[in-house]
Protein backbone atom coordinates (compact mmCIF):
# COMPACT_ATOMS: atom_id res chain seq x y z
CA UNK A 1 0.00 0.00 0.00
CA UNK A 2 1.70 3.44 -0.89
CA UNK A 3 2.25 6.43 1.14
CA UNK A 4 -1.04 9.04 1.04
CA UNK A 5 0.39 11.52 2.89
CA UNK A 6 2.74 14.67 2.32
CA UNK A 7 5.05 16.63 4.65
CA UNK A 8 7.00 20.36 4.38
CA UNK A 9 10.45 20.30 6.16
CA UNK A 10 12.12 23.07 7.17
CA UNK A 11 15.42 23.92 8.90
CA UNK A 12 14.90 26.38 11.40
CA UNK A 13 18.72 28.14 10.64
CA UNK A 14 18.73 30.26 8.20
CA UNK A 15 15.17 29.16 6.75
CA UNK A 16 12.90 30.87 9.88
CA UNK A 17 15.15 32.09 11.66
CA UNK A 18 18.67 34.28 11.19
CA UNK A 19 20.60 33.18 14.05
CA UNK A 20 21.73 29.99 14.76
CA UNK A 21 22.87 27.64 17.83
CA UNK A 22 26.31 30.14 18.24
CA UNK A 23 24.28 33.43 18.74
CA UNK A 24 22.19 31.12 21.37
CA UNK A 25 25.46 29.78 23.13
CA UNK A 26 27.42 33.76 23.21
CA UNK A 27 23.86 34.66 24.56
CA UNK A 28 23.59 32.11 27.55
CA UNK A 29 27.59 31.96 28.48
CA UNK A 30 26.98 35.86 29.03
CA UNK A 31 24.54 34.96 31.43
CA UNK A 32 26.46 32.86 33.77
CA UNK A 33 26.80 33.41 37.46
CA UNK A 34 29.76 35.08 38.77
CA UNK A 35 32.35 37.23 36.70
CA UNK A 36 34.88 34.50 36.48
CA UNK A 37 31.97 32.11 35.41
CA UNK A 38 30.84 34.22 33.34
CA UNK A 39 34.11 35.03 31.50
CA UNK A 40 35.14 31.55 31.07
CA UNK A 41 32.31 30.32 29.45
CA UNK A 42 31.88 33.38 27.10
CA UNK A 43 35.50 33.14 26.40
CA UNK A 44 34.86 29.25 25.53
CA UNK A 45 31.72 30.07 23.44
CA UNK A 46 33.44 33.34 21.47
CA UNK A 47 36.31 31.10 20.66
CA UNK A 48 34.16 28.10 19.46
CA UNK A 49 32.31 30.38 16.84
CA UNK A 50 35.35 29.98 14.22
CA UNK A 51 35.32 26.02 14.89
CA UNK A 52 32.17 25.94 14.37
CA UNK A 53 32.12 27.69 10.70
CA UNK A 54 35.19 25.73 9.73
CA UNK A 55 33.44 22.39 10.71
CA UNK A 56 29.87 23.73 9.31
CA UNK A 57 30.57 22.19 6.16
CA UNK A 58 32.26 18.56 6.45
CA UNK A 59 30.88 17.47 10.16
CA UNK A 60 28.11 20.07 11.52
CA UNK A 61 27.48 17.82 13.95
CA UNK A 62 31.03 17.78 15.62
CA UNK A 63 30.22 21.43 15.06
CA UNK A 64 26.78 21.35 17.06
CA UNK A 65 28.67 19.63 19.71
CA UNK A 66 31.27 22.03 20.29
CA UNK A 67 28.95 24.94 20.27
CA UNK A 68 27.08 24.00 23.17
CA UNK A 69 30.37 22.74 25.47
CA UNK A 70 29.59 26.65 27.15
CA UNK A 71 26.41 25.06 29.08
CA UNK A 72 28.52 22.86 31.21
CA UNK A 73 27.53 22.93 34.71
CA UNK A 74 24.23 25.06 33.92
CA UNK A 75 21.63 23.74 35.92
CA UNK A 76 18.40 22.98 34.30
CA UNK A 77 16.30 25.66 35.91
CA UNK A 78 18.63 28.06 34.94
CA UNK A 79 18.58 27.28 31.49
CA UNK A 80 15.10 27.21 31.09
CA UNK A 81 14.91 30.73 32.54
CA UNK A 82 17.40 32.07 30.22
CA UNK A 83 16.17 30.06 27.16
CA UNK A 84 12.44 32.06 27.95
CA UNK A 85 14.86 35.34 28.06
CA UNK A 86 16.47 34.40 25.29
CA UNK A 87 13.25 33.70 23.13
CA UNK A 88 11.51 36.70 24.02
CA UNK A 89 14.10 39.53 24.00
CA UNK A 90 16.05 38.37 21.44
CA UNK A 91 15.14 35.14 18.72
CA UNK A 92 11.62 36.90 17.78
CA UNK A 93 13.61 39.75 16.32
CA UNK A 94 15.42 37.21 14.32
CA UNK A 95 12.50 35.43 12.99
CA UNK A 96 12.69 35.73 8.89
CA UNK A 97 8.62 36.61 7.96
CA UNK A 98 8.95 35.31 4.18
CA UNK A 99 9.82 31.59 6.22
CA UNK A 100 6.93 32.25 8.53
CA UNK A 101 4.88 32.48 5.59
CA UNK A 102 6.45 29.21 3.82
CA UNK A 103 5.09 27.61 7.02
CA UNK A 104 1.64 29.27 6.73
CA UNK A 105 1.36 28.29 3.28
CA UNK A 106 2.76 24.53 3.76
CA UNK A 107 -0.10 24.39 6.34
CA UNK A 108 -2.51 25.16 4.12
CA UNK A 109 -1.51 23.44 1.56
CA UNK A 110 -2.36 20.24 3.75
CA UNK A 111 0.88 19.13 4.41
CA UNK A 112 2.56 18.29 7.67
CA UNK A 113 4.62 20.73 8.89
CA UNK A 114 7.83 19.50 10.18
CA UNK A 115 10.95 22.23 11.84
CA UNK A 116 14.36 20.76 12.15
CA UNK A 117 16.70 22.91 14.49
CA UNK A 118 19.98 22.70 15.95
CA UNK A 119 18.99 24.28 18.80
CA UNK A 120 18.17 22.96 22.02
CA UNK A 121 14.50 22.01 23.38
CA UNK A 122 14.03 24.33 25.79
CA UNK A 123 14.78 27.03 23.32
CA UNK A 124 13.02 25.67 20.24
CA UNK A 125 9.85 24.73 22.14
CA UNK A 126 9.46 27.88 23.04
CA UNK A 127 10.06 29.65 19.68
CA UNK A 128 7.50 27.08 18.58
CA UNK A 129 4.90 28.01 20.59
CA UNK A 130 5.28 31.28 18.79
CA UNK A 131 5.48 30.36 15.27
CA UNK A 132 2.32 28.28 15.15
CA UNK A 133 1.54 25.97 12.01
CA UNK A 134 4.46 23.82 13.35
CA UNK A 135 2.82 19.80 13.69
CA UNK A 136 6.11 18.73 14.76
CA UNK A 137 9.93 19.88 15.81
CA UNK A 138 13.20 17.98 16.39
CA UNK A 139 15.77 19.74 17.73
CA UNK A 140 19.00 19.16 19.62
CA UNK A 141 18.62 18.19 23.31
CA UNK A 142 21.36 18.70 26.24
CA UNK A 143 22.65 15.86 28.46
CA UNK A 144 22.11 16.50 32.00
CA UNK A 145 22.91 14.61 35.33
CA UNK A 146 22.13 15.18 38.95
CA UNK A 147 19.99 18.77 37.72
CA UNK A 148 23.43 19.94 35.71
CA UNK A 149 24.60 20.21 32.22
CA UNK A 150 26.96 18.19 30.76
CA UNK A 151 28.28 20.68 28.02
CA UNK A 152 26.98 17.61 25.92
CA UNK A 153 24.24 16.79 23.24
CA UNK A 154 21.92 13.39 23.78
CA UNK A 155 22.25 11.63 20.33
CA UNK A 156 20.96 11.82 17.78
CA UNK A 157 22.57 15.32 17.46
CA UNK A 158 20.36 16.96 14.83
CA UNK A 159 22.54 19.54 12.15
CA UNK A 160 24.88 16.65 10.13
CA UNK A 161 24.53 14.41 7.10
CA UNK A 162 22.29 12.20 8.61
CA UNK A 163 19.38 14.20 7.77
CA UNK A 164 18.52 12.36 5.02
CA UNK A 165 18.36 8.99 6.70
CA UNK A 166 16.49 10.30 9.44
CA UNK A 167 13.90 11.90 6.96
CA UNK A 168 13.39 8.17 5.35
CA UNK A 169 12.62 6.70 8.61
CA UNK A 170 10.63 9.43 9.75
CA UNK A 171 8.71 9.23 6.26
CA UNK A 172 8.13 5.19 6.83
CA UNK A 173 6.19 6.36 10.63
CA UNK A 174 4.12 8.66 9.55
CA UNK A 175 2.93 7.04 6.29
CA UNK A 176 4.47 9.60 4.05
CA UNK A 177 4.96 10.28 -0.15
CA UNK A 178 8.47 11.69 -0.08
CA UNK A 179 8.09 12.42 -3.76
CA UNK A 180 5.22 14.58 -3.34
CA UNK A 181 6.97 16.25 -0.21
CA UNK A 182 9.16 19.39 -0.04
CA UNK A 183 12.03 20.52 1.74
CA UNK A 184 13.75 23.69 2.84
CA UNK A 185 17.35 23.80 3.88
CA UNK A 186 20.07 26.24 3.98
CA UNK A 187 23.23 24.47 4.88
CA UNK A 188 25.63 21.74 2.58
CA UNK A 189 24.65 19.19 5.28
CA UNK A 190 20.86 19.56 4.49
CA UNK A 191 21.89 18.43 0.74
CA UNK A 192 20.55 14.76 1.69
CA UNK A 193 17.43 16.15 3.45
CA UNK A 194 16.68 18.15 0.31
CA UNK A 195 17.80 15.41 -2.53
CA UNK A 196 15.38 12.85 -0.34
CA UNK A 197 12.14 14.64 -1.62
CA UNK A 198 10.23 15.95 -4.94
CA UNK A 199 10.28 19.17 -4.14
CA UNK A 200 13.44 20.76 -2.75
CA UNK A 201 14.72 24.34 -2.05
CA UNK A 202 17.23 26.30 -1.55
CA UNK A 203 16.72 28.51 0.96
CA UNK A 204 19.71 31.50 1.66
CA UNK A 205 22.00 28.96 0.70
CA UNK A 206 25.84 28.76 1.95
CA UNK A 207 27.86 28.49 -0.91
CA UNK A 208 28.61 24.60 -0.59
CA UNK A 209 24.18 24.41 -1.16
CA UNK A 210 24.12 26.79 -3.85
CA UNK A 211 26.30 25.26 -6.06
CA UNK A 212 25.04 21.49 -5.48
CA UNK A 213 21.38 23.47 -5.60
CA UNK A 214 22.18 25.54 -9.00
CA UNK A 215 23.57 21.87 -10.43
CA UNK A 216 20.58 19.79 -9.69
CA UNK A 217 18.51 22.59 -11.36
CA UNK A 218 16.47 23.31 -7.81
CA UNK A 219 14.83 25.96 -6.54
CA UNK A 220 16.93 29.04 -4.83
CA UNK A 221 15.22 31.65 -2.54
CA UNK A 222 16.91 34.21 -1.12
CA UNK A 223 15.60 36.63 1.36
CA UNK A 224 18.14 36.97 4.32
CA UNK A 225 18.06 40.62 4.09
Amino acid sequence: MSATHTAAFFRAEGVLVSSGVMHAAMFMAGQRAGMRERALRFGQALASVPVFGLLGQNDRTLGNRVAHLCYRDMTEDRVVVLAEEYVEDVLLEKVLDSGVELLRKAKADGHRVVVLSEGIGEIMHRLRERLRYVDDLICNALEYRDGKATGKLREPVIGGYEGGKWLKQYAAEHDLDLSRSFAYGTHGPDLLLLSAVGHPCAVNPDPTLRKAAREADWPVMDYSA
